[in-house]
């Protein structure tokens, strides 16, 4: 059974010489390791090598899998490109162009190192596309176009490594790729272009080779060469989605002018892909295998912005492929092992004279001569045996050696095919299951046929006992049509309604997008300026590094000159001892005159000798004198440089402060800067920030003026007065984006005067001779403008002066408390009177609910006070210097959400006290208490999440708050619970019995129970409207409490 299937493999690799070498060597001693690996190879090879071969057809989508799936494996192509560097690929157009498509799946779905890899043979596949350029029609023709577009994909990814190879980006992703520099999407565009239109020539160059009269897409050599398309068009959609968004960011940022080139090239691409896209979907062979988009009648038009969101991006879409019927059950290792063996030399080969001697030439009766020569032929015959049989033995040897590799070969495609018959085995069991299922479900149907002509049967004895009040049944029936006919136009006039609302709420998804990408921007440029902010913090600390290393640098001099000067005062007591000494000498000399005045010549020697001493003495002084000098004007001159560094890092803070003020005033003409935003409360914080860094200013200047040695301070301040007042710059522009137009000029106009005072200043303190005269009362009141603008510019929230919104906190916040207290208390009043009243199962829901929400108002109370302890923490840890109630007015926002809350959970308390009275006396529904339990877990929800938003993260009181939530979310889920069971009690007594009812009663209710559905449908449609015209109108008057309409009246 398996020489057919060797022959076929065989066959197989002979198309394609030298594919893989025969005999693959094993060394001795290999570990598991290696024999995985070389079988990885060897089954890598084989599919290659099935892949890309001379036949022209189709590359089969299993082998292809099979190369990339051994890329994820490998995490690189270095086997791949092994293997394929063995093909004559520039001897046979057919095996490039399979290679081309091969190697194209490679680049789009294998591992992200395939195009690393792959780098290295980019210039064998440029030569490669040279040489096939020189054919002007069939593959070769193809095969140049196809080389050239690998080469601008590797090319394009390898610029662009946040490219995946599918080309399969999020918008963020896009955003990124560009980050966030309009240079860097404008050359990203142009990349495209280019990616785009080598995709288009490939398109253009298969279809012209095609003769489109006859069904080519159903023929083997058609399917070869339309089969890489598919990879194409996947390119081909996200490309064009890609370049449609990027050039409506570049139209937002550049004028229309100067993207007129892009807008042409586009246009001309955008015509080529949609004839091509048409073109495709109209065959056959796509139509099995990939949906392909079809784009708009007209291209996007760039210059009015909102197109954008009437783009739709094309979705190419790839059914489940089908289990190939097909199996190959081939020995695919045949090739791999050279079974031939070398013919041995045959028996009959050995002459009779070579054993015995050529007997014509010997002389049978000359015995002497006879017997010598036979023996020197036994000796030689034996040499001549023993080396054929060593050499029949080395081939023995061999033989086996390849035998066994053989049967090991042959063994592991044994063990394949049992592992494939195991798969069919448990297939075919799996389809006998499923037989027996459909076997029980056509039982199934077969009872249910039975019992519904059972039913048919009884329904026909009914029918022909009712004959005698069909004349009644059928006026019930016409109006039973027109009833009918109403519920259908009601019904059409819900559908319509629905269709609004869906519009509406489309509508409303995308302003919250838009107001989500607000946001984003706004973070990003806050991150853009902490970013800046820290890197003015290194440059700072890096100033005072070296001002440390300089006043180091100064105290060893000044060490130094101590020893110096230790130095002297030694030498100076050695000269006090020279003077005692020659004082000595004088005394020792005159008593030397006056005992032997006869030794004159050795009197002469002596006083020779003490005017050598003496005149050695004065000059050791002299120098000593010029050494203290020479130490007095060194410090000197280490003093000026002090004074200088000083200087200069001064003039170096200042001039690094106006680059930031400078830098802050081109970004306010930047047209990047447009689309930033920010509030009035920032704003007004750093206006206030600056504010506060001007005194310090003012103060370091002064102190510096008075002593000259306190430059540190005043370098720190004027780099962060710089930061500051940058800020403010930039923030202030940002916000004027936000506020009306003369509102917006006048407050650009302040930050504009803002800049150039500061300039001013910094330039007053560049100079010595100004810097005692540097006045900032012109910048201050420059800040204190903008101050008033921005505090004019905030949301007025509840409008309340700073007294009122501390005292209105506390008493939310007990009156909350109050409500909780109150709502309790009479909780337990109604159980006490349900259980002097009711009895039974109305007595035992009763309880129930009132117990469980008995339960929620003591959570609520612990959720209460675990509030009012974290928000004690906030104020005590945030407040300072200040009074809580100043506390509370700076943070108004916050305080007004606290003030919202309790608000809430009060009114909540109250309401679901009510609901419970009502549902406890009958009178009420279930729904209504549910409908006030999810209620409150929403509102506590709200306080907690205003209560923590200003806490630490590690505060114990933060914790308790949190334990006390779930709590009351726990006790809310117990009342719903408690709810429905008491409801699902109640109703289960309330049995329905027809045993007594005539069919015409029947039919009476059953049209009346029809009446009710349709009015409650009616009415439940109604009701829905009026819960989505609430929930608006809440939104507005939450709107214009926090402040949301002056926000959206400035962004207009």
């Amino acid at each position: 059974m398996l020489q057919p299937a060797m022959d076929r493999v065989k066959s197989s690799m002979q198309q394609v010489p030298n594919a893989i070498p025969k005999v693959i060597r094993r060394t001795g001693g290999a570990n598991s390791l290696e024999l995985e690996r070389e079988n990885f190879e060897r089954g890598q090879a084989v599919s290659i090598n099935k892949a890309i071969n001379t036949q022209e057809v189709a590359v089969k989508e299993k082998h292809a899998r099979t190369c990339i799936l051994g890329t994820h494996h490998e995490k690189g192509a270095h086997t791949f490109w092994a293997a394929v560097n063995r093909l004559p690929l520039s001897s046979n157009a057919v095996l490039c162009w399979k290679f081309c498509h091969v190697f194209h799946k490679l680049l789009r779905d294998g591992h992200p190192n395939v195009i690393k890899d792959s780098m290295r043979n980019k210039a064998d596949l440029a030569d490669m596309s040279r040489m096939w350029g020189h054919l002007s029609e069939g593959y070769g023709k193809l095969c140049s176009i196809y080389l050239k577009l690998l080469i601008t994909k590797m090319e394009f990814h390898i610029k662009n490594p946040r490219f995946p190879g599918n080309l399969q980006m999020s918008n963020r992703q896009l955003d990124e790729a560009g980050e966030n520099d309009v240079n860097n999407f404008f050359q990203l565009t142009v990349e495209m272009f280019d990616y785009l239109e080598c995709e288009l020539n490939l398109f253009l160059g298969v279809f012209n080779s095609l003769d489109m009269s006859r069904s080519v897409s159903v023929t083997a050599a058609g399917q070869c060469r339309l089969a890489p398309l598919i990879q194409v068009i996947l390119d081909c959609s996200h490309l064009y989605d890609y370049t449609v968004k990027l050039l409506f960011k570049l139209h937002s940022c550049l004028p229309a002018d100067t993207l007129q080139g892009h807008r042409d090239r586009f246009q001309e691409q955008f015509k080529k892909l949609k004839s091509l896209f048409y073109r495709s979907s109209n065959l056959q062979y796509f139509k099995r295998l990939i949906q392909i988009p079809q784009l708009p009648e007209n291209p996007p038009n760039f210059l009015r912005a909102s197109a954008l969101s009437e783009h739709i991006s094309p979705v190419v879409v790839i059914p489940a492929e089908s289990s190939s019927p097909e199996s190959e059950h081939v020995v695919e290792t045949e090739d791999l092992v050279d079974t031939d063996v070398p013919s041995l030399p045959a028996p009959s080969e050995v002459k009779f004279d070579d054993l015995f001697g050529t007997s014509a030439a010997i002389d049978p009766f000359n015995f002497s001569s006879q017997n010598g020569m036979r023996k020197d032929d036994k000796d030689r015959l034996i040499e001549q045996l023993t080396r054929e049989i060593q050499a029949l033995k080395e081939e023995l040897e061999s033989f086996r050696l390849e035998s066994g590799r053989l049967c090991q070969a042959l063994r592991g495609r044994v063990n394949e095919l049992e592992a494939e018959l195991a798969e069919q085995s448990h297939l075919r069991l799996q389809a006998a299951g499923e037989s027996e299922f459909l076997k029980a479900e056509l039982d199934d149907l077969r009872r249910a046929r039975e019992d519904t002509e059972k039913e048919q049967r009884s329904l026909t004895e009914i029918e022909r006992k009712a004959q005698a009040n069909e004349q009644r049944y059928t006026k019930l029936k016409e109006k039973y049509t027109e009833l009918v006919q109403s519920h259908a136009d009601l019904l059409r006039k819900n559908a319509e309604v629905t269709r609004q609302m869906t519009v509406a709420r489309a509508a409303q998804d995308e302003v919250e997008a838009v107001r989500r990408e607000m946001q984003e921007k706004v973070k990003s440029a806050q991150e853009a300026a902490d970013r800046q902010e820290r890197e003015q913090v290194k440059q700072l600390q890096e100033l005072q590094r070296e001002l440390v290393s300089t006043q180091t640098e100064l105290d060893s001099l000044k060490t130094s000159m101590a020893s110096s000067q230790q130095s002297s005062e030694v030498l100076g007591t050695q000269l006090v001892a020279l003077e005692s000494e020659k004082a000595e000498l004088v005394q020792t000399l005159s008593k030397v005159e006056a005992e032997l005045a006869v030794q004159g010549e050795e009197l002469q020697r002596v006083q020779s000798s003490l005017a050598t001493e003496r005149e050695s003495g004065v000059k050791t002084a002299e120098a000593l004198q010029n050494q203290l000098n020479e130490k007095e004007s060194r410090e000197q001159a280490l003093e000026s440089q002090l004074v200088a560094a000083r200087w200069s890092s001064l003039q170096g803070a200042v001039e690094e402060a106006e680059r930031i003020i400078q830098d802050s005033l081109a970004q306010i003409d930047d047209p990047a800067h447009i689309s930033c935003t920010s509030s009035a409360d920032y704003l007004a914080s750093r206006c206030q920030a600056s504010l506060d860094s001007m005194e310090r200013l003012q103060s370091a200047r002064e102190a510096f003026l008075a002593d000259n040695t306190a430059v540190l301070e005043l370098v720190r301040v004027v780099t962060q007065c710089g930061h500051l007042v940058g800020d403010t710059i930039v923030q202030g522009s940002a916000t004027s984006h936000m506020v009306p137009v003369e509102q917006a000029d006048a407050l650009s106009e302040s930050v504009k005067t803002c800049g150039s005072e500061a300039l001013s200043l910094l330039g007053q303190l560049k100079q010595q001779d100004s810097l005692a005269a540097a006045d900032g009362s012109k910048l201050r009141a420059a800040l204190e403008a903008i101050l008033a603008t921005a505090e004019k510019l905030r949301p007025r929230g509840l409008e309340l002066q700073q007294g009122e919104l501390g005292d209105l906190v506390e008493q939310e916040m007990a009156a909350t408390s109050a409500a909780v207290e109150s709502a309790a208390a009479r909780i337990e009043e109604m159980l006490n009177k349900s259980r002097a009243v009711d009895t039974g199962i109305k007595m035992e829901v009763n309880e129930r609910i009132l117990a469980s929400c008995t339960e929620l108002m003591q959570t609520i109370k612990e959720l209460i006070l675990s509030s009012k302890d974290l928000q004690r923490d906030i104020v005590e840890s945030g407040r300072g210097a200040a009074s809580m109630k100043e506390f509370y007015a700076k943070n108004s926002r916050w305080t007004e959400g606290l003030i919202s809350a309790s608000k809430a959970v009060g009114w909540g308390a109250t309401v679901m006290v009510d609901a419970a009275d009502m549902v406890v006396q009958g009178k009420g529904k279930f729904e209504e208490l549910m409908v006030c339990s999810h209620e409150i877990a929403a509102s506590t929800a709200q306080l907690v999440a205003a209560s923590k938003v200003k806490a630490d993260k590690d505060s114990a009181n933060l914790h308790r708050l949190q334990q006390a939530s779930r709590g009351v979310t726990q006790a809310t889920a117990a009342v719903v619970a408690s709810t429905k069971s008491g409801k699902s009690q109640i109703e289960d007594t309330e049995t329905m019995d027809f045993s007594s009812m005539t069919l015409t009663q029947i039919k009476r209710q059953e049209m009346d129970a029809q009446v009710l559905v349709l009015e409650l449908e009616t009415r439940l449609q109604k009701e829905r409207e009026r819960l989505g015209e609430l929930r608006k109108k809440h939104y507005e008057l939450a709107g214009v409490a926090e402040g949301w309409g002056e926000e959206e009246e400035g962004t207009g």
